[in-house]
């Protein structure tokens, strides 16, 4: 298994991070930090004569290393009962690379690949990131990546998701899917 992490966290060794941590504990894994890069947001170009332009931004590079991996975690806070920005302004530039010359076969690349989602969030998250999971649900299925799992844990202070047990359990068995939620 060849693991790459999406951190969409914005808080270095934050709750997300760590609880990523657990998850891929053991395993040879390539962590990419989005706040580290940056990356432009999308201007919906689709409709238009020209489509979308080249952006001097760091969003092809992540890509370039995302593409070998066969496992992706996606990993991010919950912010607002939704993902991080970082990570919504990532995903958002799939539309462009769908249409970008330079990956013909993006799409087709994404479809072999299976997921994991891993957010933590401060306001009962077990119930309240269930609509997070769906919209990542809805995004796997639209590229035809296998949804394999997810954990939602709880904390909001840096530190507090080594509390949440039952989020640290499921975690420790995610990849194996010894444990799936």
């Amino acid at each position: 298994m060849s693991i790459a992490v999406i951190n969409g966290g914005t808080r270095t060794n934050g709750n997300t991070e760590l609880l990523t941590k657990k998850v891929i504990q053991g395993q040879d894994a390539e962590t990419i930090h989005l706040k580290e890069y940056h990356i432009q947001p999308i201007e919906d170009l689709r409709h238009t004569e020209t489509g979308f332009p080249s952006i001097a931004d760091d969003y092809d590079s992540i890509i370039e290393r995302i593409l070998p991996h066969d496992t992706l975690i996606f990993a991010t806070p919950i912010y607002w009962y939704g993902m991080s920005g970082t990570l919504k302004i990532f995903i958002d530039r799939w539309s462009q690379t769908m249409r970008d010359q330079h990956y013909p076969d993006f799409k087709a690349r994404l479809a072999t690949k299976q997921a994991y989602v891993v957010a933590v969030g401060g306001d009962h998250p077990r119930i309240k990131g269930l609509p997070l999971i769906q919209q990542f649900a809805y995004i796997f299925s639209f590229v035809g990546i296998s949804f394999r799992g997810y954990v939602l844990g709880e904390g909001n202070r840096p530190g507090d998701i080594l509390e949440d047990q039952q989020a640290l359990h499921t975690a420790s068995g995610l990849l194996n899917g010894s444990a799936m939620r």
